[in-house]
């Protein structure tokens, strides 16, 4: 079978020696060089403000050539060619260095004065003076044919993601051969024509040649909101399909008896559930009680009871006979939900013990560094039924773990599991289990309706009452008196039996220049506090990825029992860990770390009687990473936190490229500032799907979603 042209290999097209740099990143195909979308249009009649350059990055600029000086260099031997650029304002320099003057005449002769070009390079700094060093460079004037050289100068121009090896004119060059051989009928179709005709939409391959080789801003503007389109059809089409096929399944169904062990644990709670609580069990409830197996997301604010609803689901299958596994992505939060709901339970997970009660189920922990007589003593009970409940990492995953009877699969912060990884449980028994998955990182509505468009969304938006406050403040540390101060206030509360997190991006400093320039890490923030005049008499600990599971273990109880107050750690402690006492979150080096993921730290204190206080240290005075800080410090809500964090830098993966090994990443889309085209491309894949379930009248849009489903593309949702 002939392979369709935009699936061929670049190197046929347009030559193994053309097509050998763009591979490097990763444009193998017709279709990848198509789908290297320009990132921006330069209207060639306006220059790039040159004053708006960051130092360390790849620019490409459009400017004119207002000085070039070619000159023996005195300090060593060789030439060296000086240019300077203009947008009219303010200048670049251009620098090129070589071993005689004969290697640089063709730069020289290319660099007229008065001349206009495109450069690309890395912006450096040299004597307080921005450059671009060895950039590479293409004239406007370098085109011979004149008629085309005019006809050029009037459209804008295409400025694509680029390497230093690859400037955006050498994939410009390559879009341009292959655009003169693609026709129409050479590019899918994945939306049907009534659709297209609907949304206004551009026919397929008139969107691609809009969009690399626009006749007009408007041109550029259409082609790009189709094909945002058509990016927003498949994404949804992949999923809808997904939940459809799920609702087809049918499971046992799981409902509650009303005397069993979910009845004798809200009898046990010490307080009232919130009605945000309440409403989302119900749902849960009936959905368990229900042949369809449940797929739900349960999410919620830091502290909202996300872990007490997930319980009492467990208890529901538990009740009914079955059995129910709790998926957690560290050891460390494995320890602490095994410790939490054996806690929360009480005598209703002590079967067969003096003091336990009549409805008791077995609670196990799983984990790969179990001793192997007591991991064969836990799979015993797993296999015969008597543990109800198994909370585990992915040792849970493996082959050897054969469950009597489960009910449900619960999957804590879902974003470090594949869809493939959680669906090995769920389809491991005779039926397929119900599955909930939690993430303590608030999604945004059309964040959830792009990943998680699969699955039912379930929401807790109240904070159970009588939570304390925590305040927020950002530290310079440059500034001496404030870090001695909120060292001081650290001691202060660790006096009135409080507990410190002090949070550094690093384990340890990478190399001497690391540690020399102060790069916070565990193991030398440790040492540093160790020796800190107002810390003194207090233990430091420290937990990190590297030490054992003992040694982490010994190390949480050191500091619940607060005979170590103060804990030097990584983000391992960034989700599900719970220890009321704890009222000091200090972050090194905040401007290293993501916005929820500073808000999820924020939410391991405070969770007791008593205010809490954060202290987030960074220098940063502007640019994103200082947006993020301020919005943190501003803002405890998380709903507000993440879409502020999605505005604040690009989505990544959808369909998890990351774990599949081919581009899956959102290409056009923005989810927050394209949420209506999202909408609009749901609400006509649920049409289209519910009138041609195997798509027989859109077979580009069945074939592109097989590919997807085929190489696994599919099977990760990154949400990190």
């Amino acid at each position: 079978m002939t392979t369709p042209f935009f699936l061929q290999p670049l190197e046929r097209v347009i030559g193994a020696r053309t097509a050998r740099p763009l591979a490097k990143m990763g444009l193998l195909t017709v279709e990848d060089l198509l789908r290297h979308y320009p990132r921006r249009l330069q209207d060639r009649g306006r220059f790039t403000q040159l004053a708006d350059l960051p130092v360390g990055d790849l620019v490409t600029v459009l400017a004119r050539v207002e000085d070039a000086q070619l000159r023996t260099m005195h300090s060593r031997r060789g030439v060296i060619l000086n240019a300077t650029i203009t947008d009219g304002t303010h200048q670049l320099r251009l620098t090129f260095f070589a071993k005689h003057e004969g290697a640089l005449m063709g730069h020289r002769k290319r660099l007229r004065v008065g001349t206009v070009g495109l450069f690309t390079g890395t912006v450096t700094e040299y004597r307080g003076e921005r450059q671009l060093a060895h950039p590479d460079f293409e004239m406007l004037a370098d085109i011979d044919d004149e008629a085309a050289a005019i006809e050029k100068r009037m459209q804008p121009m295409p400025i694509y993601p680029a390497s230093a090896a690859v400037p955006t004119w050498r994939i410009s060059g390559a879009v341009d051969t292959v655009l003169r051989i693609l026709q129409p009928a050479d590019v899918p179709d994945v939306v049907p024509a009534a659709v297209r005709v609907r949304e206004g939409l551009l026919g397929a391959h008139a969107a691609l040649v809009g969009l690399h080789d626009p006749s007009s801003e408007e041109n550029y503007g259409h082609a790009r909101r189709t094909l945002q389109f058509e990016e927003a059809f498949v994404l949804q089409s992949v999923l809808v399909r997904r939940r459809e096929e799920a609702r087809a399944q049918r499971t046992r169904p799981r409902a509650a008896t009303g005397d069993g062990i979910l009845a004798a644990f809200d009898r046990r709670l010490p307080f009232t559930l919130t009605e945000g609580q309440l409403a989302v069990g119900r749902e849960i409830a009936a959905d368990l009680a229900g042949e369809t197996p449940m797929q739900r997301l349960l999410q919620g604010e830091v502290g909202s009871g996300k872990t007490l609803v997930a319980l009492r689901a467990m208890l529901q299958v538990v009740e009914s006979g079955g059995q129910a596994a709790l998926l957690a992505p560290t050891e460390v939060l494995a320890h602490q939900h095994h410790r939490s709901i054996s806690a929360m339970l009480g005598p209703l997970a002590m079967p067969g013990m003096l003091g336990g009660a009549e409805e008791a189920t077995h609670v196990e922990l799983l984990t790969s560094s179990l001793p192997a007589k007591r991991r064969a003593a836990v799979l015993e009970g797993v296999t015969s039924g008597d543990a109800g409940i198994v909370v585990g990492t992915h040792a849970l995953l493996s082959e050897h773990v054969r469950f009597a009877d489960l009910g449900l699969v619960v999957v804590d912060e879902q974003h470090r599991f594949g869809v493939e990884q959680r669906d090995v449980l769920r389809t491991r028994g005779e039926s397929t289990a119900h599955s909930l998955v939690m993430t303590a990182t608030p999604i945004p509505r059309t964040v959830a309706m792009t990943v998680f468009g699969d699955l039912e969304v379930s929401t807790l938006w109240e904070v159970p009452p009588g939570r304390p406050d925590v305040e927020t403040f950002i530290i310079d540390p440059a500034r001496a008196a404030w870090v001695r101060r909120m060292w001081e206030r650290c001691a202060e509360e660790v006096a009135g039996g409080g507990r410190v997190y002090v949070v550094c991006p690093r384990i340890d400093a990478k190399d001497p220049a690391e540690e020399a320039a102060g790069v916070a890490s565990v193991i030398q923030t440790a040492a540093q506090l160790r020796s800190e005049p107002v810390l003194a008499g207090i233990a430091i600990g420290e937990l990190h990825g590297r030490m054992s599971m003992d040694a982490k273990d010994q190390a949480m109880a050191d500091f619940v029992r607060g005979d170590v107050p103060v804990l030097v750690a990584t983000t391992v402690i960034e989700v599900g860990v719970d220890v009321p006492e704890a009222t000091v979150m200090v972050i090194l080096e905040a401007d290293r770390f993501g916005l929820s993921q500073m808000h999820q730290l924020r939410g391991r204190i405070g969770r007791g009687t008593r205010p809490g206080v954060c202290f987030a240290l960074s220098d940063r005075l502007d640019g994103v990473a200082a947006r993020r800080v301020d919005a943190f410090a501003t803002s405890r809500d998380g709903f507000v936190l993440a879409e502020t964090d999605l505005e604040l830098r690009r989505e990544g993966d959808v369909l998890g490229a990351a774990q599949s090994g081919i581009t899956s990443s959102l290409a056009t889309l923005r989810v927050l500032a394209d949420r209506d085209i999202i909408a609009g491309a749901r609400q006509h894949a649920e049409e289209l799907l519910r009138r041609d379930p195997a798509l027989t009248g859109v077979p580009d849009l069945a074939d592109a979603i097989d590919r997807i489903e085929s190489t696994g593309a599919g099977d990760f949702l990154d949400r990190a």
